[in-house]
């Protein structure tokens, strides 16, 4: 800055560093301060050597922390100045003293745009700059064209040319329309060509930022990308200052790689083979070298052509070569390259076919759990958790249960979480996951949270072949001198549950179970202390005969806890000790828990909530939104080897061809013969369920939902129903079946049947009885919906207790407007329900509906058609229009194609009529073949607004009972959803169907039938 010969301004700096203390400085300033602000009064008298001098006193007391409040204009007015010190000056102060919201910007903005106009090469330059650290929208406004023209002009030298670059990409950033699309694309593919490495480098940084927008609008940049590279890494005409430590502009490399994660994919085979020869050449060229500042280059680039190297999904030959040498990063000494080493192998494992050849390095990932640094072991528990899978999960578990001991504070509760989904996910019996969880509990109890004992509980309590073994175990750590509060809990439940199944065994009468929980009585908090009660009661009414000295005891405590200031606690006390003297009525109230219902695991949720991100927006995050999420894994009662031994024959389904992350668990096959779940790769087959008996999907369901909800029970099916049975493919995915057997009163009409018609029409009967009949009228609107319930009263007697309570899903926004107590005789009530659809599944809403009549109570739980189709909007499309949309479409997630088989034969012009009444309109001539159908529609949604959706279907002549379905649309999601819609309407059209004779009890879904957080009880449970 010159700043050698301003005398002043080097004394007032030496004075500041004299001072002994804050106070000494701070006088020091506000005398120079004060000094400043008397010259700025009179400044005609002040000549530009003052100026210069007291603006940059201003500028270092700035930066020494203290506020500066004037002397504005003295500053902004030295950019104006002539001379190239003065302007220099002007604006350095400007762009630190002023932001980008400050009024005393819009004096300079003429000014500033007849530097960057103009022919001097350093005035521009100190425009270019300042308004690239300090510009906003009117500056974007005012600057961008004459910043552009720099930028593209090939008589301004590369250094204005560096900076004009990086001055639109600020202003882009701040305002993204100042560039014109449009226009834009082929002259970035002009500047691409630039042969200069620094006006290159400074334009990638603009080309990544325009890239990560809309990479659709500059596809014709993606081969120029390609030679950059090939350039690179070919050293091919690189200037000398340009290569670091023997690298070519790494950070050239690094830019143009991200750049190209951000296009779908690359069609040009030459393209793609150029590419891929330069990234074996730096996956062959990188190794660890005793230079750090080399090693950070090499690696930079490196790591930046793994990500592209997964983005473009090479060969599996490539993807092994990569693992190979991230298995030997995590294995060096420098703690820099071990933690990225792992960070990129987590990534690896969103790649298909890669997760066998990571496990090879699993020792050296279980060793980098004992780093010194935290972070690195922090990698390592998430590499983990991700490589985890059936055939390695008890040797993982075990690990980190073992390192539980020695882990510092920070880490347990993440640990905990961890190790108790991936004993939930991948357990190989369910007397092993008992064992992780109470292990657990034991030895990191203050990180474990509610969440986990209660998924304990919830397995136990469904299983009745755990039962024992799960309480035996409660009994053993109740023997330790000193257990954590959270064991005493789950151990007070479970032998208050099932502590009568080991009466026989020693040590484990009523009294001396009563007697070792007793003993920690004084010792918990007042949530356990419910907790125990319970446990008493429970003991008491096990307890036969019945024992009376035990008996005195419990009555006892109850008596005490009677007047305790906690209400639960007082009133559970109350409340037991009246029963314990009732006798038989004790058994009633206290009977075993039920089954819980089927939900979404609250550990994955909890999981889930907990990563935050936050690093920055990247391409790989754009490509898998939801990769990483773990989804609930049903655990199948039976494998295919017990099938086959029980002498009945089932069929495996196919894979489908693209599964899609979905919110409500996996995705799943079902017909009425079998159950196949895909687990970990692996098919399991399951029989259908013949009995009340417990099944393993059942062990899925949450606690925490307060009420108890059973599940029906299941009905024996024979082989001879199969598909012939006709269940509805929207009866599958419904979210409840009507419980007719609970009820005294019977509908009177198909219930399923007035469900499939309404799918289709907006009014019609939805449900009847003898007593009342509800009608339903619907409007629909873009993503919105108003449907009204018309509740009619059939009888001459008043409808009392009327009750209506909406279980909508995850994705449906839903109000339902106050219902009447009462429904007069002969009236009839409308209720309106407001309906708004955020985003895409094929999930529906339950309405439970309850009211009296006389002494008879009818509660009955009806599905709403508020399904995908009524947020579909017909649309016909001109061949000029559909192909550019198709091809655009070509993204794997975004275009999914699958052979289905088993659909029912039609002629192509009943499923034309099909296809419309889903509000797939039909568009001809699209497809030369005549046995291909094209259909066009318009989904909407609040994340998605409306979302043009393409279909495809190709027939077989020959063999119309199966068919290839192709389906795209812009979001993957949307693009799963509906392709499965339609699949189930073509492989099972629902039809019409007499009612069933009111002796005939209507057949159910199986208890072990999947329903995740849909099941009606489970959703009820939640919602109270």
């Amino acid at each position: 800055m010159a700043l050698s010969g301003m005398r002043g301004l080097s004394v007032f700096i030496s004075d500041i560093r004299n001072c002994h203390n804050k106070e000494q400085e701070r006088l020091r300033v506000d005398k120079e301060l004060g000094n400043i602000r008397t010259r700025f009064k009179n400044e005609k008298g002040l000549s530009p050597y003052e100026k210069k001098k007291y603006v940059w006193k201003m500028l270092y007391i700035y930066m020494l922390g203290y506020d500066v409040d004037f002397g504005h204009t003295e500053t902004v007015s030295l950019i104006s100045a002539p001379k190239y010190p003065e302007k220099q000056v002007g604006y350095i102060v400007t762009s630190c003293l002023l932001n980008e919201n400050n009024d005393f910007l819009r004096m300079v903005i003429n000014t500033v745009r007849n530097d960057i106009i103009g022919r001097n090469e350093t005035f521009q330059c100190l425009a270019l700059t300042m308004v690239g650290n300090t510009g906003g929208k009117e500056f974007s406004e005012s600057l961008a064209p004459d910043v552009q023209k720099l930028l593209i002009s090939s008589s301004c030298r590369p250094v204005v040319r560096k900076k004009a670059a990086l001055c639109l990409l600020r202003l882009y950033r701040k305002n993204p329309d100042v560039v014109n699309i449009d226009g834009w694309a082929d002259r970035m593919a002009q500047l691409l060509d630039e042969r200069d490495l620094g006006v290159l480098t400074s334009v990638m940084s603009l080309f990544v930022s325009l890239v990560s927008n809309n990479a659709e609008a500059y596809w014709n940049c993606l081969p120029k990308c390609v030679r950059i590279l090939e350039r690179l890494a070919r050293n091919q005409d690189i200037p000398q200052e340009y290569t670091y430590y023997g690298i070519p502009s790494p950070w050239l490399q690094v830019k143009t790689m991200r750049a190209l994660q951000y296009f779908p994919t690359i069609e040009d085979p030459n393209a793609r083979r150029a590419l891929f020869e330069v990234l074996q050449r730096i996956l062959m060229g990188t190794d660890v070298v005793k230079n750090v500042n080399k090693n950070n280059a090499s690696h930079a680039v490196l790591f930046e052509a793994l990500a592209l190297v997964m983005h473009l999904d090479a060969e599996k030959e490539m993807m092994s070569q990569c693992v190979a040498l991230l298995g030997k990063f995590i294995a060096v000494r420098e703690p820099n390259i071990r933690y990225l080493g792992l960070e990129n192998m987590t990534r690896m494992l969103l790649v298909t076919d890669v997760q066998d050849i990571i496990k090879r390095h699993q020792a050296q990932i279980i060793t980098s759990l004992k780093d010194p640094d935290i972070s690195i072991r922090r990698r390592a528990l998430d590499l983990l958790y991700g490589m985890c899978d059936v055939t390695n999960a008890k040797e993982i578990v075990e690990e980190l249960l073992q390192y539980l001991n020695t882990a510092e504070f920070a880490m347990r509760e993440e640990l905990s979480l961890k190790a108790a989904i991936l004993a939930e996910k991948f357990a190989p019996d369910l007397s092993w996951y008992v064992d992780v969880i109470l292990q657990l509990i034991d030895k990191a109890g203050d990180f474990v949270s509610d969440d986990i004992w209660y998924r304990v509980v919830q397995f136990v309590t469904n299983n009745e072949d755990l039962q024992p073994y799960a309480a035996a175990k409660a009994r053993e750590y109740l023997d330790k001198p000193a257990i954590h509060e959270t064991m005493v809990k789950v151990s007070a439940y479970l032998l208050g549950e099932y502590g009568h199944l080991l009466a026989r065994r020693p040590g484990c009468s009523p009294k001396e179970l009563f007697a070792i929980i007793n003993d920690k009585l004084p010792t918990v908090s007042t949530s356990t202390v419910a907790i125990l009660l319970s446990t008493y009661a429970k003991i008491l009414m096990h307890t036969q005969p019945p024992d009376v000295g035990l008996q005195q005891q419990i009555l006892t405590i109850f008596k005490k806890y009677e007047s305790y200031i906690d209400v639960e606690i007082q009133q559970r006390a109350v409340e037991y000790f009246e029963l314990s003297r009732k006798g038989s009525a004790l058994a009633d109230v206290l009977a075993e828990m039920p089954k819980f219902p089927e939900r979404e695991s609250a550990l994955l949720k909890k999981a889930e909530d907990a990563e935050v991100d936050t690093a920055e927006q990247s391409a790989i995050k754009l490509r898998t939104p939801a990769a990483n999420h773990l989804t609930l894994v049903k655990m199948p009662r039976q494998t295919v080897s017990d099938v086959q031994e029980s002498s009945a024959t089932y069929e495996e389904a196919p894979n489908p061809p693209v599964e899609a992350p979905k919110e409500n668990g996996p995705v799943e096959v079902e017909s009425n013969a079998t159950n196949i779940t895909e687990i970990n790769n692996e098919i399991k087959v399951e029989p259908p369920s013949t009995s009340r008996s417990t099944s393993p999907a059942d062990l899925l369901a949450d606690l925490l939902g307060p009420l108890a909800i059973e599940a029906p029970p299941a009905v024996e099916q024979h082989p001879a129903q199969g598909l012939d049975a006709n269940q509805s493919p929207v009866g599958d995915l419904a979210l409840a079946t009507l419980e007719d057997q609970s009820n005294s009163v019977q509908p009177i009409v198909n219930v399923e049947e007035k469900f499939h018609i309404l799918c289709t029409k907006d009014s019609g009967v939805l449900y009847e009885d003898p007593h009342i009949q509800i009608g339903l009228k619907a409007e629909w609107r873009a993503h919105h919906g108003r449907l009204v319930l018309f509740l009619g009263n059939k009888n001459t007697s008043p409808l009392m207790s009327v009750r209506a309570l909406i279980l909508p899903p995850s994705h449906l926004k839903m109000e339902l407007s106050s219902v009447p107590d009462t429904i007069p005789p002969r009236a009839q009530v409308q209720v309106p329900l407001e309906v708004a659809n955020l985003r895409a599944s094929r999930d529906v809403a339950v309405l439970d509906f309850s009211y009296t009549f006389g002494t008879a109570l009818v509660d009955a739980k009806l599905r709403l058609p508020v399904v995908l189709n009524k947020f579909l909007q017909p649309i016909t499309l001109t061949p000029d229009e559909f192909f550019p949309q198709w091809k655009a479409l070509s993204v794997h997630s975004l275009k999914v194609q699958e052979v289905v088989k088993g659909v029912k034969p039609m002629p192509l012009p009943e499923m034309a009529n099909l296809f419309m009444s889903l509000h797939l309109a039909v568009a001809p001539g699209l497809d030369n073949n005549p046995n291909n159908m094209v259909a066009c529609t318009t989904f909407f949604s609040e994340a998605t607004l409306a979302m043009l959706c393409l279909i495809r279907v190709e027939t077989d002549p020959q063999d119309r009972t199966q068919l290839r379905l192709t389906v795209a649309s812009g979001d993957q999601y949307l693009t799963f959803e509906l392709k499965e819609f339609i699949k189930e309407h073509l492989i099972d059209i629902p039809r019409a169907q007499a009612a069933p004779p009111p002796a005939v009890v209507q057949p159910q879904l199986p208890a072990a039938a999947p329903a995740t957080y849909n099941d009606p009880g489970a959703m009820l449970a939640g919602l109270l």
